[in-house]
């Protein structure tokens, strides 16, 4: 389970921002369900959380550097060369950071060992790693490195030290990744967990829809995915994947793109689908019920259908194993209540028992009075005047300034929390740009 997420000086985010998934200890409302208990560490962590904040305030970005680090962890020490550049995107709204490395750490559970990894890089070299492990109540340190000098632990990381020795590491790779090519134990689960966080778009399904197609084709995963297209209500009786025949291609398909899908048919093992087929009830004209009509995904299902569609294969496989998952704009083309009852199932003791953890952005402010967050679930962002974002939780408020039963969401429309766009300017901003300028509004502006 994710426990602590911290960034720093990366795109908007110029000072350091934590997403702590750690339960407040003053706050107990809905103890049973939302939250997860470990006993061998006695941490309570919360099992959802959202973020709020205007647009342009740092949300999507905030995921962006979790996606960041996961994609540099797992692929530094095999997906670059020397001398390539590290995709990594300082704050640029300030001279002092410009240049300066940006730095990325998180705190996570994995097979009942905790473990703290984190580095600092900048687009030529990593300047700064580190990682440690608490197997039982002592934090122990496997390894700290500073540019290309490291301190490694030789017992504990014994292979990530012949490594050093060898000096295999490259100043743009990660030692973690390098020591899970060479089958380092420690490193492997480091980078299973990285592989296990799942990190998707609420904007472009088409990213992971192939992955829900492919449970779709198991008799027992479809079983899974039409029960939750039909708790929906979506009125999808069925799911069929129509693949291409590889015989019957159009014969005008260009030479060079019909030898392409023929050769990765092939030698790859890859097949082609050409539409995603739902299932309807049809009725006659005394509302009877005569049989199943198809219909294309496609072309005749509505692009909220389409999403939930795909996002059922993600969220089955998370609440299946227990891993975290990260959407960036969940709440695009779904409805409210359809967010809350996700939401639920993963604030639910009995339906998520493997404590699968849900994080997320949205617009959508009705959650926030639908009574399934309590006040340390619930974060913003926000930015200054100088392009800074900052990253704070409801719970960071003193008590007799949030209590826990007010009403959050009018409380957040009206600016209580901050993370609200400042809008007082726009309608006369509007007329003035339209019209002549109103004098009295140029006076405001002076």
């Amino acid at each position: 389970m994710l426990i602590r997420f911290s960034v720093r000086n990366f795109r908007t985010f110029k000072e350091k921002a934590t997403l702590s998934l750690v339960a407040s200890s003053y706050d107990k409302e809905r103890e049973a369900d939302n939250i997860a208990v470990d006993g061998k560490y006695n941490l309570r962590l919360l099992k959802s959380a959202v973020v709020y904040g205007a647009n342009a305030s740092g949300k999507s970005k905030f995921i962006e550097a979790l996606a960041f680090m996961r994609t540099f962890v797992i692929g530094s020490s095999r997906e670059s060369q020397q001398g390539d550049k590290i995709p990594v995107e300082p704050f640029k709204l300030n001279s002092e950071t410009e240049n300066a490395p940006g730095e990325f750490e998180v705190i996570f559970i994995h097979k009942e060992i905790m473990y703290r990894y984190g580095f600092e890089a900048d687009r030529d070299k990593v300047t700064a790693e580190w990682l440690y492990c608490k197997p039982k109540t002592k934090e122990v340190e496997l390894f700290y490195r500073e540019n290309q000098e490291f301190e490694v632990h030789e017992r504990n990381f014994s292979k990530g030290n012949m490594i050093v020795k060898e000096g295999l590491v490259r100043n743009n790779a990660l030692l973690i990744s390098v020591a899970a090519q060479f089958n380092d134990t420690v490193a492997i689960e480091v980078l299973e967990w990285f592989k296990e966080l799942k990190i998707i778009s609420g904007l472009q399904e088409e990213g992971y829809q192939g992955y829900t197609m492919s449970r779709t084709n198991d008799p027992k995963n479809k079983k899974k995915i039409l029960d939750l297209l039909n708790v929906a209500d979506l009125s999808i009786q069925d799911v069929k994947i129509e693949m291409i025949d590889m015989n019957a291609l159009p014969k005008d398909l260009p030479k060079e793109l019909f030898d392409k899908i023929l050769k990765e048919s092939k030698n790859e093992d890859i097949e082609f689908y050409s539409d995603i087929l739902t299932f309807h009830k049809k009725y006659n004209q005394n509302k009877e019920y005569i049989g199943l009509e198809n219909m294309s995904m496609t072309d005749d299902e509505s692009s909220g259908t389409r999403k939930f569609y795909a996002l059922t294969g993600p969220v089955l496989h998370v609440l299946e194993n227990g891993y975290t998952l990260f959407v960036d704009e969940l709440d695009s083309k779904l409805h409210p209540n359809l967010i809350c009852k996700l939401v639920s199932i993963f604030n639910s003791e009995k339906l998520n028992p493997k404590n699968a953890q849900l994080v997320f952005n949205t617009h959508d402010t009705n959650l926030l009075d639908s009574g399934l967050f309590r006040r340390d679930q619930i974060w913003f962002t926000e930015k200054n005047k100088y392009g800074e974002a900052n990253l704070f939780s409801l719970a960071d408020f003193k008590t007799d300034t949030v209590r826990k039963n007010e009403a959050f969401e009018d409380n957040y429309v009206r600016g209580k929390y901050g993370a609200v766009p400042y809008l007082d300017m726009f309608e006369k901003s509007v007329y003035n740009t339209l019209n002549e300028p109103d004098p009295e509004y140029e006076k405001q502006k002076s």
